[in-house]
């Protein structure tokens, strides 16, 4: 027996008006647990970029004070330039510290705007020639005149990823809690919707329906009730990015937000349309089986 597309829609169409009540239990469900999936993925890729400044083989920056002057400046790239634990030695000025900004900021740009090229603080970029004296190096210059905060690149990175991963894990476990609320709920609203039509179904397999023919219609109710409550947690992610990434400590100096872009949030947005897809037309495709031993 084929299967007519104006069927399917009649169907599927019936079977959620029938149960709205727990069609919209189901679909407020997976929208908590993909949206708190889609939070957890993006706390992960904004740590991800904020250590990726800190590659190139930089093991500590020296922050200066927006306000210091040229001979305290000067001074202080005098004594790095003479050390002997010092390899490799950088100055970066205000405009390009703006410039670094900028690149990091350019989907923020409310947050771009309300700074300007005299709020950046330069620093000094160091690669130390062992890594084991990059303390050394540091301690010596944390209480000098002019230095705002020294950085050590490698502690900030191991706070931020390890905090990271901790909320994300956190986060997950949640997730996928309500999402097997959200699959218990789809589940359950299938079984009510094929219970109400039981008699209907076995006179259908009687005159020859086929199990595909009679599962569609609810497979479809369930993938349908998955992609709104994706679409929900997609558009609500993505809206509140920043807030989220934010939630995440962030302690490098002179970028105190973490943020994620609008193209990394329609990326997590269409991985959790395709989960919230596959969990309601599964969580269906299970809840019809039982009905189709006739």
């Amino acid at each position: 027996m084929a299967v007519s597309s104006g069927y399917v829609v009649r169907e599927t169409g019936a079977n959620l008006r029938r149960n709205m009540l727990m069609t919209a239990a189901a679909i407020i469900t997976a929208f908590v647990a993909l949206f708190l999936y889609a939070s957890s993925r993006q706390m992960v890729l904004a740590t991800s970029r904020q250590a990726a400044q800190w590659k190139g083989g930089v093991e500590l920056s020296i922050f200066l004070q927006p306000t210091v002057t040229d001979n305290e400046r000067d001074a202080i790239g005098k004594q790095l330039s003479t050390m002997p634990g010092v390899k490799k030695l950088r100055y970066v000025d205000k405009p390009q510290a703006y410039t670094e900004f900028k690149q990091m900021f350019a989907n923020t740009p409310d947050l771009v705007n309300s700074l300007a090229v005299t709020d950046m603080p330069p620093s000094f970029r160091v690669v130390p020639t062992r890594p084991e004296d990059v303390s050394t190096i540091g301690d010596r210059f944390k209480n000098q005149p002019g230095v705002k905060e020294v950085v050590y690149a490698k502690d900030v990175i191991n706070d931020l990823l390890k905090e990271s991963r901790t909320k994300s894990r956190v986060v997950t476990f949640i997730a996928f809690g309500v999402g097997l609320a959200a699959f218990a709920l789809i589940y359950i609203t299938i079984q009510l919707a094929i219970f109400a039509r039981r008699r209907e179904v076995a006179v259908m397999k009687l005159v020859g329906a086929t199990n595909w023919f009679i599962r569609i219609p609810f497979m479809l109710e369930g993938l349908i009730q998955g992609v709104l409550g994706a679409l929900l947690a997609f558009g609500l992610s993505f809206v509140f990015r920043g807030t989220i990434a934010s939630l995440v400590q962030n302690n490098l100096v002179g970028h105190n937000t973490l943020f994620v872009t609008s193209g990394e949030a329609v990326v997590v947005g269409l991985q959790v349309i395709f989960i919230g897809a596959v969990v309601g037309a599964i969580s269906s495709a299970i809840a019809v089986r039982r009905f189709l031993r006739v």
